[in-house]
């Protein structure tokens, strides 16, 4: 007999002595008993722990009632922080309190996300972003994107204007000049801009502030061009801008009011008409200038906006841009930079009140634009020989238009006359002359431009047709026999009666990428010509010309504001 088998004849003779032998049905009936129980203890296990899950998720849904009502409360005091930011620990939802055995005896949950910022409170800073690239850079609840791009300008001038990028209008050299006979080059990185926007909305108002330098600024040194390109650089724009309803507010350092618009009254730059020209001077004829002030708009609905600005003044008696001074009386030549600016002097002169601009634009389609600006300023002296204060008051309109003929083609249209408005026609113009007695006349000037701007698939091209005229003001000195003032007969062939530009140019977009910005070629043609008011014997004859090229490549930095 084998081991195996000598094993369970023991066995079994171990239990039937031992009476434990049971039929096999019995066995049958007992496993079925214990099976009954088992499931039944396992019924009674889920049912337990339903039970507890249900719990579980009544309380989560209190819970979640409970945020939504802090996250509400909180909204009307402090935005709501976006989704996934971790910024905000303390609004997210906990699992309530419970018996350690009970959580144990479950499986681990994560805890809910903060819910995303409801689209009702209009700030698209607070959303997702839709792509994977970024067009903005989210801080906070607020969206900013850099301004900016890269330029490499040429520059070439058939005479040497000695103004760099930026053209000296009204100082065209004339011909028996040394200027006249030289012409210049340059090679230029002045005109690169760097700057941020910033945007956001908070209890319904929208902000924005805008910030922007170039390299133009002026240094005292020798080594912008000599040992090291070091140039300066300027601020050019830094505002903000607050819109609740119908109301918009903005102070700061921004482009003139009276700067034309080719949207609204924006001070976004895009939004203004300052030509598509390479040159940094713009236009001759064009109204503009960036200055500090304040302004308030209202918007009575999509189409209409009316605004009201008080801006920085300045007395102005010529001597900028190439721009002739006028001829004081000889008893008053110390009104010269300290009463009257002259451009040599920082905020040395005692304006008497800010320059008020008033301002309607009408869009009543998005290829159409048109406003009427109206200008008022006051200037003062102080006659220091006889103790008597002078004002006069000065006054300009312009009127305005963008006329677009189909998506791809507009015209466009910039007109002003003033009496006393010379400063803003790039400081071409004087505003005011002085009489014998200290008494202030204003200056009669003018501008305009006119032109196009089409775009056929990456290129844009543009011409323009622009003009500033000086009017003649004149008076007797103390002496009764000199003359002084502007336009006189024997006056320096620098006071100005017309100055007349004509260009051309193109701008090419060769690359753009929305992760990594764009690459323009740019080119522009200029023909200047400058008439005096007296032509003075072998000084120049009637009048003096100037061709200007410019070539310009231009790297652009990525990143575009979401729609507010």
């Amino acid at each position: 007999m084998t081991s195996g088998k000598r094993w369970l004849c023991r066995a079994l003779v171990a239990v039937i002595s031992a009476g434990t032998l049971v039929p096999a049905q019995e066995i049958s009936t007992t496993n079925a008993t214990n099976q009954t129980q088992d499931i039944a203890s396992l019924r009674a296990m889920i049912a337990a722990q339903q039970k507890q899950l249900d719990a579980m998720k009544q309380a989560l849904e209190s819970q979640q009632q409970a945020l939504d009502k802090a996250v509400a409360a909180t909204a009307s005091t402090v935005r709501t922080a976006p989704p996934n930011r971790g910024e905000v620990a303390s609004i997210a939802p906990i699992f309530p309190a419970a018996a350690p055995a009970t959580l144990a005896a479950l499986p681990a949950m994560p805890a809910p996300q903060a819910a995303a910022a409801p689209a009702a409170s209009g700030n698209p800073c607070e959303a997702p972003m839709d792509t994977k690239v970024p067009a903005y850079i989210r801080i906070g609840d607020t969206c900013v994107i850099p301004v900016g791009f890269m330029d490499l300008t040429s520059v070439w001038r058939g005479k040497d204007a000695g103004s760099s990028i930026g053209t000296n209008f009204a100082g065209i050299p004339y011909n028996n000049a040394t200027a006249g006979r030289l012409s210049e080059f340059h090679f230029s990185p002045q005109n690169s801009r760097l700057g941020f926007r910033a945007d956001g909305n908070w209890k319904g108002t929208h902000f924005m502030a805008y910030n922007e330098f170039d390299f133009n600024g002026t240094s005292g040194g020798n080594n912008l061009t000599v040992t090291s390109g070091s140039f300066v650089p300027r601020l050019r724009l830094f505002w903000v801008d607050v819109r609740k309803g119908n109301l918009e507010f903005l102070a700061g350092q921004s482009w003139s009011m009276l700067t034309p618009n080719r949207k609204g009254i924006s001070a976004i730059p895009g939004d203004l008409f300052y030509s598509q020209v390479i040159d940094l001077n713009y236009l001759t004829g064009l109204t503009w200038t960036r200055q500090p002030g304040v302004r308030v708009i209202l918007h009575p609905n999509k189409q209409v906006a009316f605004g009201v600005s008080l801006e920085n003044p300045e007395q102005y008696m010529g001597g900028s841009a190439g721009s002739p001074s006028v001829t004081l009386p000889a008893a008053l030549t110390a009104l010269s930079g300290t009463q009257l600016s002259n451009n040599t002097n920082t905020n040395a002169v005692p304006n008497y009140m800010p320059d008020i601009i008033a301002k309607l634009a009408v869009d009543p389609t998005s290829r159409i634009h048109f406003e009427v600006a109206g200008l008022e300023r006051t200037f003062r002296v102080w006659n220091p020989n006889t103790n008597i204060y002078y004002r006069a008051v000065g006054a300009g309109v312009s009127a305005n238009a963008i006329l677009g003929l189909s998506d791809n083609f507009r015209l466009t249209s910039s007109n002003f006359w003033s009496d006393g408005g010379g400063r803003y026609l790039f400081g071409q113009a004087p505003d005011v002359i002085v009489r014998a007695d200290g008494s202030l006349s204003p200056v009669h000037a003018g501008g305009f431009t006119e032109g196009f701007e089409a775009n056929h698939k990456n290129t844009l091209m543009y011409g323009y047709w622009g003009g500033t005229y000086v009017g003649r003001n004149t008076a007797l000195d103390a002496n009764g026999t000199s003359l002084i003032g502007y336009g006189y007969k024997g006056a320096s062939n620098a006071q100005n009666r017309m100055i007349q530009e004509a260009t051309i140019g193109f701008n090419q977009t060769m690359w753009k990428s929305a992760r990594y910005g764009a690459v323009n070629l740019m080119g522009q043609y200029m023909y200047q010509t400058r008439s005096p008011w007296y032509y003075a014997g072998g000084a120049g004859g009637k009048g003096t010309q100037n061709s200007t090229v410019f070539f310009n490549l231009r790297y652009t930095l990525p990143g575009g504001m979401p729609s507010f």
